[in-house]
């Protein structure tokens, strides 16, 4: 595998990580400003914590790109 194309599969990963944990957290700050909004949640705190396990998530993969991945990023 070539090593700009290495660099391309670990740039798209990371910036998948990043929108990730950028969504989650936009919608921990909506459920925060705006609970009485949303109608499908009624258990606030549970969709926040899901959306916390999802930015966790996100930023393991985060480390896990930086720890043995940085090198190919070029």
């Amino acid at each position: 595998m070539s090593t700009k194309f290495s660099q391309q599969l670990v740039k798209a990963c990371r910036m998948h990580a990043e929108g990730e944990l950028e969504r989650a957290k936009t919608n921990i700050l909506v459920y925060m400003r705006n609970a009485a909004g949303i109608g499908e949640h009624s258990d606030i705190v549970e969709a926040i914590q899901k959306e916390l396990t999802t930015m966790g998530h996100a930023h393991e993969r985060l480390e896990m790109l930086d720890k043995y991945f940085k090198e190919q990023e070029g």
